[in-house]
């Protein structure tokens, strides 16, 4: 059994570490007339009746880690912001969504269905920025759009309770994740001065950090996450004092995980990343593009 927090009609079950990935943190909300359900992660296999007699998933965003709990509900409803609708709907839409080369995809399949029970969901339905949902009894639920992390990421405030679920901002120690095709690091800075200003008591992160219920301390851990892009361009900017690099020489050296580190995602998000950054870096006149290289302008 997984550890409960509850907050009025908001319980979060803890997944494992504290929603670590692989796992991650459930948000069940209870309403007279409707039980809701955000996201899927791998703890929803653990819970039992209280996850399964839920009547709606409403997903934050869509990444294999988040929809692991989908098979245990092919009854429920499942809503997702219009920019992810097909990434939840086929296959071939999650695939638009990683894109990633066909081999390292190949191997996704396989990882997602046989480690996250992966199923796509064809029937989801799109919702949209500041949606909300009744649950009956003054149970009231909100969606604000917070891309960056993937084009349709939300957060899920449930507004009576004043609980904001706010998804894969999961202020780590890693950082923000912005490594997909439909990921983006501008977007993904705006969104990170957004979440501050969100109306809550209580914030719940997918991964890690799970539970905060003080506003400076949330504050506090939002900071140090966003820190983590501006090192990155600094750290960037170190590779280049070594001189002119390709974007693949640059992949190579990392930028988000440590050398050795493999999954089969890992080159392609280290690509789309550095390749983001080094848009920045070239917008703010601090690297320039020559040739197949970039260096220090």
């Amino acid at each position: 059994m997984s550890e409960i927090q509850r907050f009025g009609a908001v319980s979060v079950h803890l997944g494992h570490k504290s929603g670590k990935y692989p796992d991650g943190n459930q948000v069940l909300v209870r309403g007279p007339e409707l039980r809701v359900a955000f996201d899927t992660p791998l703890v929803a296999n653990r819970i039992g009746v209280d996850f399964d007699a839920v009547e709606l998933v409403i997903l934050g965003h869509v990444h294999e880690d988040h929809m692991a709990g989908l098979h245990r509900v092919p009854k429920a409803g499942v809503q997702v912001h219009e920019a992810d609708l097909r990434a939840a709907q086929s296959w071939p839409g999650l695939c638009a969504h990683y894109g990633y080369p066909p081999d390292v995809l190949a191997e996704m399949k396989t990882l997602v269905e046989r480690d996250f029970h992966y199923v796509p969901r064809p029937d989801a339905t799109p919702y949209i920025h500041d949606q909300r949902w009744e649950l009956g009894g003054g149970v009231q639920i909100r969606a604000h759009h917070l891309p960056g992390h993937t084009s349709g990421h939300c957060a899920l405030i449930v507004e009576s309770e004043g609980v904001a679920f706010i998804g894969d901002i999961d202020l780590t120690g890693f950082g923000p994740y912005y490594g997909d095709a439909t990921s983006s690091l501008k977007a993904f800075r705006k969104s990170l001065a957004e979440v501050a200003d969100l109306d809550a008591r209580v914030w719940v992160t997918s991964h890690h950090r799970a539970v905060i219920t003080d506003r400076t301390k949330f504050l506090s851990d939002l900071a140090g996450f966003a820190s983590k892009i501006d090192e990155r361009n600094e750290k960037l900017i170190g590779y280049l004092r070594d001189g002119p690099q390709s974007l693949a020489e640059l992949a190579q050296r990392r930028l988000l995980y440590p050398p050795g580190f493999s999954l089969p995602y890992v080159e392609s998000a280290e690509l789309n990343s550095i390749r983001m950054h080094l848009d920045e870096l070239v917008t703010q006149s601090v690297v320039r593009k020559s040739g197949d290289c970039f260096e220090l302008a």
